[in-house]
Formats: structure tokens, sequence, C-alpha cells
């Protein structure tokens, strides 16, 4: 049973959290502050930590640097800070993801499998979500063949190329498109949301290893 630790002072939404965390057999810890949570983390040494930032004693940032010069535990940022600035500060900080207020209970649950999913070893690792035939240029799902367009295929395997690097709008369009110019940054996410339907049709958990970073563009985790 995975252990979570949550670092946030605003008891209504670590309540929803714990509430969806706990229903996916999920073990939770709740703290309100920083140092609390630092404390619990030097103790007890968790296998996911959800942070929020604006925090009564000392920043989510603080607090994750403190974290990630002792473990490469996973990390998340939960916040109401939507900026651009905070969310490439979070990242760069060394957070595995970053999702703002308000959010789905659900889609923070699957986000923090998926990050834990890219951190198991290959031998545990469910490689079979999807799996890309670079000779036959298919793309499975749980074993399933994916009926993709060209540009949805083209899309797909760039993300599967590089899990976890985030690629822009305008990235995807140079690298999947003959004549960039020709489409425009929203046909990138109209693409996207039509891949995810497909999968989805198979497997939930993989349609959401394909996220949206607000601001940014795409990234896929595995």
């Amino acid at each position: 049973m995975p252990t979570i630790l949550i670092v946030e002072d605003e008891p209504a939404i670590a309540d929803t959290l714990i509430y969806a965390l706990e229903t996916e057999n999920f073990q939770v810890t709740h703290v309100t502050t920083a140092q609390a949570g630092l404390d619990h983390f030097s103790r007890h040494s968790p296998d996911f930590a959800v942070l929020d930032i604006g925090l009564p004693d000392f920043t989510g940032f603080d607090l994750c640097r403190k974290i990630r010069s002792i473990s490469r535990v996973p990390i998340l940022f939960l916040t109401a800070r939507d900026s651009e600035i905070d969310q490439v500060l979070g990242l760069e900080l060394g957070a595995d993801d970053y999702v703002t207020k308000p959010f789905s209970p659900r889609t923070v649950v699957a986000r923090i499998r998926a990050v834990l999913r890219r951190g198991q070893s290959p031998s545990q690792n469910d490689s079979s979500l999807l799996s890309h035939q670079p000779d036959t240029m298919t793309v499975t799902c749980c074993g399933n063949p994916l009926e993709l367009t060209a540009h949805e295929y083209k899309l797909l395997a760039i993300l599967l190329g590089q899990p976890g690097r985030v690629f822009t709008r305008e990235q995807l369009l140079e690298q999947a498109w003959d004549d960039p110019g020709s489409a425009m940054d929203r046909t990138i996410d109209a693409h996207i949301k039509s891949l995810r339907a497909k999968i989805r049709r198979h497997s939930e958990d993989a349609a959401n290893t394909i996220q949206t970073r607000r601001g940014l563009g795409y990234t896929l985790v595995l």
C-alpha cells in the first residue's frame, strides 16, 4: 500500500484528496505546515509527497528543495498558483508534477499513479499500457492496436520517444507536420483530445499518461 504525505493547510482541500486517495487504497498522512511535513518525511520516508506552496511557516518550494537534498521521492505540487513562472520553478526544483486548484481529485490520483509507475523498475513497470512498434508504425494500448490517423501516430510517437519531456505546441507542430505553417496551436489540442479518447477506450490510466502542462505544452508520463 503506497504511503502518501500531504502538506496542505486548507482542511477542506486535504479532506477531499484524502478521501479520493484512501478510496484507491493509498495510506495517507496529512500535516498542515512545511516543518511538520519535513519532520514526518525524515521519520517515515513516504512513497509520495503532495505539497501546497502557500504554507504558514515556509513555502512548499523551500520544502521541496529540502526534500530534494536528501531524497528522490516523487513530489507533486497542488496549489492555487497557476502562473507559468511558478510552474516552471516547481518543476525545476525537482517536482514530478504540478496541479493547480481547483482540481479534480480523480485526476490527481491518476497523476500520482502515473508518477509512481514511472519510478518503478522495468520489471515492475506496467509497460503494456502503451507500446510503440516503430517498424510497423503502430502503437498498442494494453495489447490492443490503436486506430490512429497519421498525425495522431506521429504525435504519440514523439511523446513516447521521450517520456517526461515537456513539448511545446510549436515543437509538436514542427515534428509532426510536414508544413507546420498550415496548422495552428489548437490543432495540437484537438489531436491530443482525440488521442486520449481513443486510448481511454482501452485504459483510463493510459489516457491519463498524456498530461497537459498548463501554459507549457504536453508530456507523456509512464
